[in-house]
C-alpha cells in the first residue's frame, strides 16, 4: 500500500545499542502534563507510538529540586520515587514497538526556583533570565561535581524506568550544558571557561557519565543547538559547528537545533516547512553517528529528500506530531493526503506557557487521550444515529459533520455562503496565516470520503427551513461577528461619539474594505489580529496608528513565541505604536484616548478608526428554534446545540475543539460524562 517512493522513510537506524523501527522520531516537546498529569502524559505518548512514530521522547525531564522549572509542568526523575510514572510512559511507548526517550535537564539561570526557593547555578554571576528579582551563583569545581553526580544518578533511574535513549541536554539556551558552552553566560577564568575547548568540558564529561552509567543499553543522545541567531550567540558557521566537530563521534546521537525557543519553534507567519535546514546542512559530514532535526516537515516527499541529500538521519518533529500521531502510518498505508497537517500556530506551546494540557487547533483529541478517551483517529458507533443537521460550515461546523459522519450518521452540512471555512477561509488570506487553510482543507477532503455527508452550500437557513428538514438532531454554528461599538476588555460600555467617525471591524476589512488613511486600530483582542491587519494595511499604503491598553503589542502572543517578532515587524513597517492606552472618546477628527496607569489623556488624529476589539455571537436562528421547544417536538428534532464561535466566540483551535466534542457527546447517557484527573496520595506521616 506504501508508495515505494518513500521506502526509505521506513528503514531502521541504528543509534548505539538500540535500534529504531523507521526515521520518524518524536523529539522532546513540551506538553504541560508531566509531573502533575503522568497518566495523560503517558497515553499521549503512547498514541504517537501507535502512529508510527519509531521513536517518542519526553518533554524537558528535571532531574533535581536544585533547578525545577515551577510552574512550568515538566517531567521529572528526582528521585526514585519518580520512576513508575514514567515507566508508565516507556510501557504505552514500547507497547507498539517504539523506543522512548528521556531528557535530562538542568536548567541552570533559566529556571529561578520558584518551587523549591533554591539558588539557582549557572557558569558565572548572573541575574535569571526572567524578571524575578533573583540572581544565579556561579559554581564551584564542588558544583559541578555534584552536577555530574546528580546527572548521572539521573540517568540510571532512566534506564530503570525503561528508556531506551537518554539525552544530554543542551539546547535552547535553558540548560546548564549550554550555558558553560556560550561566551556571554560563561565568564570563567579555569579549566571550564576561556577557550572553547574549556567551555565543552562539562558537556564532554557529562556525555562520558552517562555512557559510563547506562551506555551498555541505552543510547546517549546529545540534544545541541548550533546557532542562536544572535550578535553574540553561537553560529552554525562559527563556535556551533566547532562544538559538533569536537564531540562528533562521542554519543550515539546528535539531535540539532537552534536557539533560543522562539527560533526553533517559529510559527508559520514567520518560517515556512524545513526553515532549519540551512542550520543542518554539512553537519552530517563530520560525524558518523546518526543525526536528527526539525523544520515542521509535513510532506514526505520533503522528508524523503533530507534522507537522500545527507542532511539527516532521522525526521524529527514535534509540532506535526501533535497535529497528526498518525502522521508515520498514513505515510505507510499509502494514506499521505489524510495527514493533518500542522499549521504553525504555535497553540500547542500556549499549553506549557499556561501550564495547563497542551491543545492543537488541527487536533482536537490532542491533551485529551487519557482524561477523556479521545482517539485521535476512531470514534464509537452513534447510539442515537439519526439523521443530523450542521449549519455552518466554519471550522467548527466542519469539524463536527466530520465526526457525526464517521460515527456513521446521515449528516447535511449547510453554509450560506459558496466557499466553505468560515472565519478561517477569510483569515488564511491575510498576511502569514495562509497555511492556517489546512483547516479547511483537511476536513473537507475527510468530508469526501464520507458517503453519508452532503455538503449544501449557499443555502440560507430560516427557522422554518430547519424545522422543515427532518433532522433529529441540529448543531448550529452560525459564527460571530466582531463588534464595532469598542466594547471589549478594556471598554465594558460602548465607545462614546462613535458616530463622528468612519469606524471599521476585522469584518469589513476582510471582506475588502480599507480605511480611510490615518487610521487608529485599537486592538483590545491581544492575540494576532490586530498586528496581522496592520501588516495589510500598510501594504496598501495606509498609514496605522496601534493603540492597545497593554504593554506591548498582541500580548498573547507571548504564549505562541511570536510576540517579539510581531512587534518589531510592525515597527520596521513604521506603524505609530502607542501601547498602555485606551480609547476615551471619538471625535470628528480622531480619537481621544487614556493612559491606562495615569488616566491622562491625549488626542491622537484619525481619518477612521478600526476597533479590534470582541466579537459578537451570532445566535438569532439557535434563539427562533430554542424559543419554541413545541414546534421543535413536533418536527422530531431531540438536540438542539451551539457549537463554536456563536456559543462564545475564541481561538479557531476553540471552535474545532467544540465542534469535535458535541459530535462525540451528544448522544452519551446522562451521567457518563466524566473527566479522569490525576489525585495526590496523602503521605503518611
Amino acid at each position: 500500500m506504501r508508495d515505494p517512493r518513500y521506502d526509505i522513510l521506513f528503514e531502521p537506524v541504528q543509534i548505539g545499542p538500540v535500534r529504531t523501527r523507521n526515521r520518524f522520531y518524536q523529539v522532546p516537546h513540551c506538553n504541560g502534563m508531566g509531573h502533575v498529569h503522568p497518566s495523560a502524559m503517558a497515553r499521549m505518548r503512547g498514541i504517537k507510538a501507535e502512529g508510527g512514530w519509531g521513536v517518542v521522547c519526553t518533554e524537558e525531564c528535571e532531574i533535581s529540586p536544585l533547578s525545577e522549572f515551577s510552574p512550568y509542568i515538566e517531567a521529572r526523575l528526582w528521585d526514585e520515587r519518580d520512576i513508575p510514572a514514567l515507566a508508565r510512559m516507556c510501557e504505552a511507548v514500547h507497547r507498539h514497538g517504539s523506543l522512548a526517550g528521556v531528557e535530562l535537564a538542568f536548567n541552570g539561570y533559566s529556571a529561578p526556583n520558584r518551587y523549591s526557593r533554591e539558588i539557582p547555578w549557572a557558569p558565572s554571576n548572573t541575574p535569571v533570565r526572567s524578571y524575578d528579582p533573583v540572581q544565579a551563583r556561579a559554581m564551584s569545581r564542588a558544583d559541578i561535581q555534584q552536577l555530574r553526580a546528580l546527572h548521572r544518578a539521573a540517568a540510571l533511574r532512566a534506564r530503570e524506568a525503561g528508556f531506551d535513549i537518554i539525552y544530554v541536554y543542551a539546547g535552547h539556551d535553558l540548560s546548564i550544558p549550554f550555558h558553560f558552552l556560550t561566551p556571554r553566560n560563561n565568564r570563567r577564568t579555569d579549566e571550564y571557561g576561556g577557550v572553547l575547548e574549556n567551555r565543552v568540558r562539562l558537556l564532554r564529561e557529562l556525555i562520558e557519565d552517562t555512557r559510563d552509567a547506562v551506555g551498555d543499553r541505552c543510547a546517549v543522545a546529545v540534544r545541541l543547538a548550533v546557532d542562536e541567531q544572535t550578535a553574540d550567540g553561537l553560529s552554525r558557521e562559527g563556535e556551533g559547528a566547532d562544538i559538533f566537530s569536537m564531540l562528533a563521534d562521542l554519543p550515539d546521537l546528535w539531535d540539532v537545533n537552534v536557539a533560543d525557543w522562539s527560533n526553533d519553534s517559529v510559527t508559520a507567519r514567520f518560517a515556512g516547512e524545513g526553515y532549519q535546514e540551512a542550520f543542518l546542512l554539512g553537519l552530517k559530514a563530520l560525524t558518523r553517528k546518526p543525526v536528527v532535526g526539525v523544520g515542521r516537515f509535513t510532506s514526505p516527499d520533503t522528508m524523503v529528500s533530507l534522507v537522500r541529500r545527507g542532511v539527516l538521519d532521522l525526521i524529527g518533529a514535534a509540532r506535526p506530531s501533535i497535529a497528526d500521531p498518525f502522521l508515520p502510518n498514513k505515510i505507510d498505508q499509502g494514506r499521505a493526503e489524510e495527514i493533518r497537517e500542522c499549521i504553525g500556530c504555535n497553540v500547542c506551546v500556549s499549553g506549557d506557557h499556561t501550564s495547563t494540557p497542551l491543545r492543537c487547533t488541527q487536533n482536537p483529541t490532542m491533551g485529551e487521550e487519557w482524561r477523556r478517551g479521545w482517539h485521535p483517529e476512531s470514534v464509537e458507533h452513534a447510539h442515537r444515529p439519526g439523521r443530523a443537521l450542521v449549519v455552518g460550515a466554519g471550522p467548527a461546523g466542519l469539524e463536527c459533520a466530520r465526526i457525526l459522519g464517521t460515527r456513521g450518521m446521515d449528516v447535511a452540512l449547510v453554509d450560506s455562503l459558496r466557499t466553505l471555512g468560515g472565519r478561517v477561509a477569510l483569515e488564511a488570506r491575510l498576511p502569514g496565516l495562509a497555511s492556517w487553510a489546512r483547516v479547511i482543507d483537511y476536513r473537507l477532503d475527510a468530508l469526501s470520503r464520507l458517503p453519508s455527508v452532503e455538503i449544501y452550500r449557499e443555502s440560507h437557513l430560516q427557522a422554518e427551513d430547519v424545522l422543515d428538514f427532518a433532522a433529529e438532531h441540529v448543531f448550529i454554528a452560525t459564527g460571530s461577528q466582531w463588534r464595532r461599538d469598542g466594547l471589549g476588555r478594556a471598554l465594558r460600555q460602548a465607545l462614546p461619539g462613535l458616530e463622528c467617525l468612519p469606524v471599521l471591524t476585522p469584518d469589513d476589512l476582510m471582506a475588502g474594505v480599507l480605511p480611510a488613511s490615518p487610521v487608529l486600530l485599537f486592538d483590545d483582542d491581544h492575540y494576532y489580529m490586530g498586528s496581522v491587519l496592520a501588516e495589510h494595511l500598510v501594504a496598501r499604503g495606509v498609514e496605522v496608528i496601534f493603540v492597545t491598553p497593554a504593554a506591548d503589542v498582541a500580548a498573547w502572543t507571548h504564549n505562541t513565541l511570536e510576540q517579539h517578532r510581531i512587534q518589531r515587524r510592525l515597527m520596521e513597517l513604521n506603524v505609530t505604536l502607542l501601547p498602555s492606552h485606551t480609547l476615551v472618546r471619538a471625535m470628528p477628527e480622531g480619537m481621544m484616548t487614556g493612559c491606562v496607569y495615569t488616566g491622562r489623556t491625549r488626542f491622537i488624529g484619525a481619518a477612521s478608526v478600526l476597533l479590534v476589539t470582541s466579537r459578537a455571537p451570532e445566535q438569532a436562528l439557535y434563539q427562533a428554534l430554542n424559543n419554541t421547544p413545541e414546534r421543535l417536538q413536533a418536527a422530531g428534532i431531540s438536540t438542539l446545540a451551539l457549537i463554536g464561535d456563536c456559543v462564545a466566540p475564541g481561538t479557531i483551535a476553540a471552535a474545532v475543539y467544540s465542534g469535535h466534542r458535541i459530535a462525540r457527546e451528544f448522544d452519551a447517557p446522562a451521567g457518563s460524562l466524566t473527566v479522569k484527573r490525576e489525585i495526590p496520595l496523602i503521605e503518611v506521616q
